[in-house]
């Protein structure tokens, strides 16, 4: 392992100016600058390039989690092809997309190109599938830095071919559970709609939800509990009555099994930590409540097999508070995996 010295000055060009590289690091992250799918706000194909700059101002003492910086995580290089062949398709695809809003409607030659978009956005997932694999198969835990909610998909399907059995936690504002959502099947607005197509995925817990439809919610109560949805507004409702966050978190925790992947939105937290997201929704988490239910599943002796952190706005401020979020899961798979001490658990 290399020598590295906490306190130093982060080295550029790498993730939380670690020096660790994708050998020796016990969980790689892969970057996928993809948007094409954004119905509102753009930008979210810059984040893991922000992030990754941004990383490196972070300070990594942390109250709970020995030597956190310990953990050896290592972030594979930027495809600056697949954020070319992104910016080609996200052009056609906000012409589809404005073809939509006006008249609700595609002619013969748009459903051509709305085609050729989806054909592009699966090979997408499959590249993400193909990179996953070959990490997972030889023992590294995989995370994902988007890119728009899209981009885990071939992350979460690899990860069904592993294990037997896992959950997801979904911190976000939206449900994601529409159908081809505007006709793109691999849609940021369906990400869940598609990882429930995952046989080893038994139950999808959502918390942070405050924007929804009825085609979603139609969903939700006909997979008769395979989908736990916890609504920002009641949760605030029940904080008035009197109710506290770690007993909200002790509820939601306990409809996971053993292992878990962490699908993290930044329009799960409150607009003023993510801004430029692409949809912002009022209401929200605050940093620490999401740190708090992230680092619980550790506490709670569930696994976490891996996650992503998606839909980060193309500002420095948004990427900031990103690669925060990222750390603090980074040192939270450190403590499942015994890597790291920490929350009191036996290392």
């Amino acid at each position: 392992m290399s020598p590295y010295d906490a306190s130093a000055v982060g080295k550029k060009g790498s993730i939380f100016g670690y020096p660790y590289h994708e050998e020796e690091a016990d969980l790689i992250l892969i970057p996928i600058p993809w948007d094409v799918t954004t119905s509102y706000g753009m930008g979210t194909s810059n984040a893991p390039e922000l992030i990754l700059n941004e990383s490196t101002q972070l300070d990594f003492s942390l109250p709970e989690i020995k030597q956190p910086s310990r953990y050896a995580v290592a972030m594979t290089p930027l495809n600056e092809e697949m954020k070319k062949t992104c910016s080609g398709l996200r052009a056609k695809a906000e012409v589809l997309i404005s073809k939509l809003e006006e008249t609700g409607e595609l002619d013969d030659e748009e459903q051509v190109v709305q085609a050729e978009i989806n054909q592009g956005c699966a090979e997408m997932v499959e590249l993400v599938n193909m990179q996953a694999a070959d990490y997972l198969s030889v023992g590294k835990i995989v995370g994902l830095v988007g890119g728009d909610h899209s981009t885990p998909l071939g992350l979460i399907q690899a990860l069904g071919d592993v294990h037997e059995d896992f959950g997801i936690l979904q911190i976000d504002a939206h449900m994601d559970l529409r159908e081809a959502y505007e006709g793109f099947t691999y849609s940021h607005a369906s990400i869940m709609k598609n990882a429930l197509k995952v046989p080893s995925m038994s139950k999808l817990i959502q918390v942070g939800i405050r924007d929804y439809c009825a085609e979603e919610e139609a969903l939700v109560k006909r997979l008769n509990g395979k989908v736990k949805v916890h609504f920002d507004e009641l949760h605030q409702k029940e904080k008035w009555e009197g109710a506290n966050w770690p007993e909200q978190v002790r509820k939601i925790i306990s409809d996971l099994p053993k292992n878990v992947y962490i699908s993290f939105d930044m329009d799960g937290l409150v607009p003023s930590l993510c801004p430029n997201t692409g949809t912002p929704v009022p209401g929200g988490l605050s940093f620490y409540e999401a740190v708090f239910l992230m680092e619980s599943v550790v506490r709670s002796n569930r696994k976490i097999i891996g996650f992503d952190v998606s839909e980060t706005g193309n500002a420095a401020w948004d990427a900031n508070v990103a690669s925060r979020i990222l750390f603090r899961l980074c040192t939270s798979v450190g403590v499942s995996r015994g890597r790291l001490t920490g929350f009191n658990l036996p290392s």
